[in-house]
C-alpha cells in the first residue's frame, strides 16, 4: 500500500512528525532550502525583467533524489514547511522539483509541532500561496541586487570578503551613528544632595527636589554649598505623606524579538543562541514518560496574538493551581500596522500543563532556562496586575523640600509566576506629618551626565523593530554577518564600531545613502508586506529600486578611490627592521612589514592587554578567541606556558591567598574578583 509523504525542513522536525503520524505517512527532511540563486554569479536577469534564475543548491543531490523517489511512489505529497514566506518559498520550490500539480492542494501549516496539531493540518491541506512566494521573491531578488552590485565595489575600493545588504548595512549605520552621538557628547556637570536619616533604628535616604515646591537642578558647587550653608545644623520637618496604590502589568506573551531581547537581559543569551535554542523547543524534545513533542509554538512571529484554545488551557491552568483571584484574561488585540506576520500566534508552550519544573530532567540547562522563559511569560500573561503600596515622603529645611519614596507589594498577581520583572520591597520606617527627624549625613555629590549607551544585542534587536527594519527571522542573521565581518565586535555586552565598519559606512553614506536610509527600508517592508496581501506585482518593487541602484552604482565606481586600511604599529619586522602595520586579510587582522612587497614578513597580531602572565611570569597576557566565537585570555608564550582564563587577569595578587585576581562582569555590575574559587575575596572594578 502506497504512503502519503510529508516533507519538512529538518531531520528533527521530521523525526518529531513521524511520531506522531504512524505507519501510513513517511516523513522526509529537505535540510532547508533545495532551490536557491546560484552564488557564483547574479541569478536575476535584469534584461528580462529581473526573472530569477534558480538552480539546484550544490550538494543537495542526494537530498533530491530520495525526495523525488518517494514522492514518485506516494499517494499524496505534504509540503510541511514553515508558516511564513521562508516556509512558503521552499514549499514552492519543492513543488517544482517533485512536479507537482500548482493547484493542488499539496501544502499545509501548522502553529505547533503537537499530535493535534499535525492531524488537524493533514486534514485541511491547501494550494502553495503565490503572493507570498512572491514576497519572498521580491526580497530575494532585492537582497541579491543590493548585495551583488554593491559588495564586489566594496572589494575593489577596501579589500575582499566585505559586504553590503538592504538590512546589515542599515543595522550598521545605526551603531555608527550611536557612535558619532557618543563622540560627540560634552559632559555636563550637576550635583545632587542626599540627607541620611536614621528614625527607628532605619536609615532613610532623603533626596533634594527643589526650594518652595519648585523644583532646582543643581548645575555646580557654589549653588551647592549655598544650600549647605541654609540647611546645615537644622532638622527635617515631615510636611506630607501621600500613600497611593499602584498597579503593574503582566507583560504580553513573546514575540521573536521581545524572546530576544528578554534572553539577553534576563538570560545572556546572544540573539543567535537563543534562537537555535527556541528552534530545539519548537521541533521537538523527548520527554521522558511522555513521548516526543514540540514544546512550544513558532518561533518567528510580530504577533501578540493567542488561540482561544490556548488561552482556554490557560485560564483552566491558573484557576486549578493558583486560585481564581489571580486569572485576569487576555484580549486578542493585532500589532498596529502589522498585516502578515499577524497570521501567527505569540511564542507560547504547546501544552500549558508540562511546567518547566515537570520536565527539566528532559531538557539541557540552555532548553530549561529558556523555556521556562516562555512558559511563565505566557501564564503571566493571563494574570491579575501586581498591587503595590506606595509612599512619597516630602519633608522640609526652611524653604527647601527634600523628599523619599517606598513601596510594598500588597498583591503579587503575575508576579508570583514571572518572577523575571519582580522588585522587592523598600519599605520605610513609620512617619507622620510634623514629625521632626535629624539630618545625621548629608552628602553633597558631583555628577556628570553621561553619553548615550552603545548598543547591545538586545537594544538593537528592539531599534529594528521600532523602525521597521527587518523581519524575525532576520534579526539575529544580520547581528551575525556584521560581526562575521568586522564592522562591529562585542566587548562585553556592547557593540562597538570597528575602523572598518565605520569606512565601509561612509562609503554607504556618500554613495549609496537612498538604500540604507531608515525611512526607505521600513518602506521597503511595508511593500513587500503589500505584494503579500496582492495590492502590487513583486516585479514593481525591484523595477522601482532597480534603476537608482544601477544610477549609483556607476557614479560610485568612478567616484571612490582605492583605499588602504594599514595602522602602523611598534612592532618591528625580524627580518628588515622596519616597522610592522595591521592589514586585514581573509581571516582577519594581521601584522606586515610596512616595506611590503620588498619584504614579505607577515605574523599573527596578538590583541596584548600590557598584564604579565601570572604562571609563567615572563609571558604577556593576550585576548584570544575559542572556536565559538568566545573571548579567553592567554599567555603569548603558548604552548610553552598553557596558562588561559575566562576573566581577564588583572595582574593584581589576592592580599588574602596569593593567587592572582581577574576582572568579573556581571549583568548588574563590574568587580575584581579571586581567581581562587574557594576565595571569596572580591572589590570593585574601576574598569569601563
Amino acid at each position: 500500500m502506497a504512503k502519503n509523504l510529508v516533507i519538512v525542513e529538518s531531520p528533527a522536525k521530521a523525526k518529531t512528525i513521524g511520531k506522531f503520524l504512524g505507519r501510513n505517512y513517511t516523513v522526509k527532511a529537505s535540510v532547508g532550502h533545495v532551490r536557491d540563486l546560484p552564488k557564483s554569479k547574479l541569478g536575476v536577469d535584469v534584461e528580462n525583467d529581473f526573472e530569477p534564475y534558480y538552480i539546484n543548491i550544490r550538494g543537495k543531490g542526494p537530498v533530491i533524489n530520495e525526495l523525488k523517489k518517494e514522492a514518485k511512489k506516494a499517494e499524496k505529497v505534504f509540503l510541511a514547511t514553515d508558516p511564513d514566506r521562508e516556509g512558503e518559498a521552499i514549499s514552492w520550490h519543492l513543488a517544482h522539483i517533485l512536479k507537482l500539480e500548482e493547484t493542488s492542494n499539496c501544502r499545509i501549516e501548522f502553529n505547533e509541532i503537537t499530535k493535534e496539531a499535525i492531524k488537524k493540518a493533514i486534514k485541511n491541506p491547501r494550494e502553495i500561496d503565490e503572493k507570498v512566494v512572491d514576497a519572498q521573491q521580491a526580497r530575494r531578488v532585492l537582497d541579491r541586487l543590493l548585495g551583488y552590485k554593491i559588495s564586489p565595489l566594496l572589494w575593489q575600493k577596501i579589500r575582499k570578503g566585505l559586504s553590503a545588504g538592504r538590512v546589515q548595512s542599515v543595522a550598521t549605520k545605526i551603531i555608527c551613528d550611536r557612535e558619532r552621538e557618543i563622540n560627540k557628547f560634552e559632559p555636563e556637570e550637576y550635583w545632587s544632595i542626599d540627607v541620611i536619616s536614621k528614625i527607628e533604628d532605619k536609615e532613610v535616604e532623603f533626596k533634594f527636589y527643589g526650594k518652595s515646591n519648585k523644583k532646582i537642578d543643581l548645575k555646580n558647587k557654589e549653588q551647592v554649598d549655598a544650600i549647605l550653608n541654609e540647611i546645615a545644623n537644622k532638622d527635617l520637618t515631615i510636611e506630607n505623606i501621600e500613600v497611593k496604590e499602584r498597579r503593574k502589568s503582566g507583560p504580553r506573551p513573546f514575540t521573536t524579538s521581545a524572546l530576544q531581547q528578554e534572553a539577553a537581559n534576563k538570560l545572556g543569551f546572544s540573539t543567535k543562541k537563543t534562537m537555535i535554542v527556541a528552534q530545539q523547543l519548537y521541533e521537538g524534545i523527548d520527554i521522558k514518560g511522555q513521548g516526543t513533542a514540540g514544546l512550544i509554538s513558532y518561533i518567528r512571529t510580530d504577533s501578540y496574538r493567542i488561540s482561544d484554545e490556548a488561552l482556554g488551557k490557560g485560564k483552566d491552568y491558573i484557576l486549578e493551581n493558583l486560585g481564581e483571584n489571580y486569572y485576569k484574561g487576555f484580549e486578542n488585540k493585532s500589532k498596529k500596522g502589522k498585516k502578515v506576520q499577524d497570521a501567527h500566534e505569540a511564542i507560547r508552550p504547546t501544552g500549558i500543563d508540562r511546567t518547566p519544573e515537570l520536565i527539566k530532567e528532559s531538557l539541557s540547562d540552555e532548553q530549561y532556562k529558556l523555556y521556562n522563559l516562555i512558559w511563565t511569560r505566557f501564564v503571566s500573561s493571563l494574570m491579575k496586575d501586581a498591587i503595590y503600596e506606595s509612599y512619597n515622603v516630602k519633608a522640609k529645611v526652611g524653604d527647601y523640600i527634600f523628599k523619599t519614596t517606598g513601596h510594598k507589594l500588597k498583591f503579587d498577581g503575575f508576579l508570583k509566576v514571572y518572577t523575571f520583572s519582580n522588585k522587592e520591597d523598600k519599605l520605610i520606617p513609620k512617619i507622620e506629618e510634623g514629625m521632626e527627624v535629624t539630618m545625621d549625613n548629608i552628602i553633597p555629590k558631583q555628577h556628570f551626565t553621561q553619553p548615550p549607551a552603545r548598543y547591545t544585542e538586545a537594544s538593537l534587536v528592539k531599534t529594528l523593530e521600532e523602525l521597521g527594519i527587518g523581519r524575525p527571522s532576520t534579526y539575529a542573521p544580520t547581528i551575525g554577518t556584521i560581526l562575521a565581518r568586522e564592522y562591529v565586535e562585542k566587548k562585553g555586552t556592547s557593540l562597538h564600531l570597528t575602523e572598518l565598519g565605520l569606512l565601509v559606512n561612509e562609503i554607504m553614506e556618500e554613495n549609496f545613502q537612498k538604500f540604507i536610509d531608515l525611512d526607505f527600508t521600513a518602506d521597503m517592508e511595508n511593500k513587500l508586506d503589500s505584494v503579500e496581501e496582492g495590492d502590487i506585482p513583486w516585479k514593481a518593487v525591484v523595477r522601482e529600486v532597480y534603476k537608482p541602484l544601477e544610477e549609483a552604482i556607476e557614479i560610485a565606481q568612478e567616484k571612490i578611490e582605492k583605499i588602504t586600511i594599514e595602522q602602523e604599529t611598534d612592532e618591528i619586522c625580524e627580518k628588515c627592521g622596519n616597522n610592522m602595520v595591521i592589514k586585514y586579510g581573509r581571516f582577519g587582522k594581521f601584522l606586515a612589514c610596512k616595506n611590503y612587497p620588498e619584504c614579505k614578513t607577515t605574523k599573527p597580531l596578538l590583541n596584548k592587554t600590557g598584564v604579565k602572565c601570572p604562571k609563567c611570569k615572563e609571558g604577556e597576557i593576550i585576548i584570544r578567541k575559542s572556536k565559538k566565537g568566545r573571548i579567553f585570555y592567554g599567555c603569548d608564550k603558548y604552548p610553552e606556558c598553557d596558562f588561559i582564563s575566562w576573566n581577564k587577569p588583572t595582574g593584581e595578587i589576592c592580599e588574602k591567598c596569593g593567587e592572582h585576581l581577574v576582572h568579573k562582569e556581571t549583568k548588574k555590575e563590574k568587580k575584581i574578583i579571586c581567581s581562587n574559587k574557594e576565595c571569596d575575596y572580591e572589590k570593585k572594578s574601576k574598569i569601563s
